[in-house]
């Protein structure tokens, strides 16, 4: 995360986490990480809330200023108070959009609770493959996982 370009993610200010830089140009399919209930859905599809079966609150936000686009280039699949399983579809987004209007399209997966946790690791300059591992969250005494999809 600190190598964001954007200094409110970078601090970590919102919560700790991992950024991905997506390979594919075209359509990005957006996954939920875990199961549970979508607490924010952004019209523009640039962002979503998940609050996991386990209390983990994460944010899934889709590049940089991308809010700017106003949903060009977005399609959102779900809405707030749904109930999705681990591998849902949220949503997906164009990334040649992104680039066309010269915004970054790194992914950022965020635990915006982070202070509720002993710790949280990722692992840094990893490829990321569908059902991989994204994040360790070592809880008060749990440890639970965040997988990409």
């Amino acid at each position: 995360m600190s190598t964001v370009n954007d200094p409110v993610f970078a601090s970590k200010m919102m919560g700790d986490g991992i950024a991905i830089k997506p390979q594919e140009q075209g359509p990005v399919k957006v996954y939920a990480p875990q199961s549970g209930q979508m607490s924010v859905v952004a019209d523009t599809g640039h962002a979503y809330g998940l609050t996991t079966n386990n209390g983990v609150e994460l944010l899934i936000h889709i590049g940089i200023d991308t809010v700017s686009l106003k949903g060009q280039g977005f399609k959102v699949i779900v809405k707030p108070g749904q109930t999705v399983q681990k591998g849902d579809l949220l949503g997906e987004f164009d990334a040649t959009v992104l680039k066309a209007a010269n915004l970054d399209d790194t992914v950022m997966v965020i635990v915006t609770n982070s202070k509720n946790y002993q710790r949280i690791e990722s692992e840094p300059n990893q490829s990321i493959q569908s059902g991989a591992a994204l994040l360790a969250i070592q809880g008060r005494p749990e440890m639970t996982t965040a997988t990409a999809s």
